[in-house]
């Protein structure tokens, strides 16, 4: 059962995401899609500052992953939009942060679906233009 969230702007992108971030739990992946453009890394900013992030944050497409050991627990942020294979992910470690004790936030997840574990946290991020340019529909399942 999921849960949708409608945001007209990207201060309530990141609200929302903030409002996520802040009830995500040591453990837990959240696994984020949507089209290029979408709000991503806005919404994974407020994600981060709800967990307690104060750095700045900024997408890690370049690196993969960016870690973060303040807050209430490790946040790890992962752009996976380069990886053209999901045994990549293994080369960086990965199964060592899904199984810790840090929160993960993946954006693109889907492309590395088949590594991901079962109960991962799905948010997925829409556009609408009937609804106006900066609508978005953010669709979150797999939470209890």
């Amino acid at each position: 059962m999921g849960k949708i969230y409608e945001s007209f702007s990207d201060t309530e992108t990141f609200s929302i995401g903030k409002m996520l971030g802040e009830k995500a739990r040591p453990g837990q992946v959240y696994c984020l899609a949507g089209d290029l453009g979408v709000g991503k890394t806005v919404f994974s900013k407020g994600f981060a500052e709800g967990v307690g992030v104060t750095s700045t944050v900024s997408s890690p497409t370049f690196t993969i992953v960016h870690s973060y050991d303040e807050g209430r627990c490790s946040f790890h942020h992962f752009d996976v939009y380069r990886i053209s294979d999901a045994d990549e992910m293994y080369e960086i470690g990965f199964e060592e942060y899904i199984g810790g004790e840090g929160i993960c936030l993946i954006e693109w997840a889907n492309l590395i679906d088949d590594i991901l574990p079962e109960d991962k946290i799905t948010v997925d991020i829409s556009k609408n233009l009937e609804k106006g340019t900066d609508y978005r529909k953010i669709e979150v399942s797999g939470l209890e």
